[in-house]
């Protein structure tokens, strides 16, 4: 039974480090580095205005070329130095052809569809300049995003910045769009902590810039391109840094279920990643960024969800052990579970459902999070993901 105890609070440790602790201890290590004055912030340069990319691999996307460009030709950056490139590889609606026209606009199609990294890969070939910025068809930019991107590559060591992620949020959402607003809003705060402690781990792809000259082609099963894009960059001893007012607006998925979908395959994506990225793992070799990649990423990708699992029967059998029903410690932290898995199955039942009790849909967003990790890696072990991007869909 010591034995069982032991185990059990090693899990609840991971757990909780996984998803607070860490944010906590990175909160309390920022304060405490501004106090003694230990680093500087990257000073802006605000004067640095290089020509830039806009580079935009799509998929029959020509609901969204319309509002896209639109979008594009509004951005708050020289015309004349905001050169806007898409790839189109494998689209037959029409999208290149749509795209013919548009003022400062590249298209490259070719009729083969091998996937976002093909297109990618294939379309880095025709950049030119200095920096070029990711972005999704189906996002749409704030206007200063661009030059706030480009403004933190005034500084050499800044080799890739990351843009933030905003989910639209409606009062009708669904058990979908309030937990996954909720994550990326919690998201964001560790971004911008773990950015002024070192480096940002990941960028999101819906909007991120990297130094052109540190591509690196791609393997062409690649799942998550922006994940290892980025993160290849901070191995060659550049930062990823993340400005949250450099934005891309999404709308949450219709429901928990295409985001379930979404989220395996980025989960598939996450181990395949930790896998190739393995020598981040080094902590002797790759110090502040090896602790900000275990800690942030790879517990949530690995360990955690298993610790999850475990916990359930470990602490029944240590409840049990001193009485279901008594108020002894093993007991309530037994039924605290128990309640918080059935507020997730109340989020089921609210799925799509009009509230504005929106916080009963966390538990079943986080109970999603972590069976998407699950579902993934028997994905990822099976070799049963496409390459080809299934989009999920989106609420209008």
């Amino acid at each position: 039974m010591e034995i069982l105890k032991l185990l059990f609070w090693t899990l609840l440790f991971i757990i909780i480090y996984t998803y607070v602790g860490y944010g906590i201890l990175l909160y309390l290590i920022i304060k405490i580095r501004r106090f003694l004055k230990i680093g500087k912030r990257a000073e802006i340069d605000h004067s640095y205005e290089p020509e830039v990319t806009l580079f935009i691999a799509a998929y029959n996307e020509k609901d969204y070329v319309a509002a896209k460009m639109r979008n594009s030709l509004e951005l708050e950056y020289p015309k004349e130095k905001l050169n806007i490139v898409w790839i189109t590889d494998g689209s037959n609606d029409g999208t290149p052809e749509i795209l013919k026209g548009y003022p400062n606009t590249v298209v490259h199609h070719l009729c083969a569809r091998n996937g976002k990294i093909g297109a990618m890969n294939r379309g880095m070939e025709f950049v030119k300049t200095p920096i070029v910025v990711f972005s999704d068809a189906n996002t749409m930019l704030g206007k200063e995003s661009i030059r706030r991107i480009v403004n933190l590559f005034g500084n050499e060591t800044v080799g890739c910045v990351s843009g933030e992620k905003r989910i639209v949020n409606k009062e009708s959402d669904a058990a979908s769009g309030a937990g996954e607003g909720l994550y990326w809003k919690y998201e964001s705060a560790l971004k911008k902590w773990d950015a002024e402690l070192y480096s940002v781990v990941g960028a999101a792809g819906e909007l991120f810039a990297i130094r052109t000259k540190l591509y690196r082609h791609v393997e062409k099963d690649t799942l998550l391109d922006d994940f290892v894009i980025s993160l290849r960059v901070a191995q060659e001893g550049y930062t990823i840094q993340y400005d949250p007012e450099a934005y891309a607006i999404e709308t949450a998925s219709t429901n928990v279920k295409e985001e379930l979908k979404r989220k395996i395959r980025i989960s598939a994506g996450g181990i395949q990643s930790i896998v190739r990225l393995r020598s981040l793992l080094n902590i002797f070799k790759y110090g502040t960024l090896s602790f900000q990649y275990i800690s942030h990423r790879v517990l949530r990708w690995t360990l955690t969800p298993l610790c999850l699992l475990v916990l359930i029967p470990i602490s029944f059998i240590l409840a049990y052990n001193e009485g279901l029903f008594n108020d002894g410690l093993y007991s309530i932290l037994f039924w605290m579970q128990v309640f918080f898995y059935c507020a997730a199955l109340l989020g089921w039942f609210l799925e799509n459902r009009s509230t504005r009790i929106k916080v009963l849909f966390v538990p079943y967003y986080f109970f999603i999070m972590n069976l998407s990790v699950i579902l993934g890696f028997i994905r990822y072990i099976s070799d049963n993901q496409s390459v080809n991007w299934e989009r999920a869909k989106r609420a209008t």
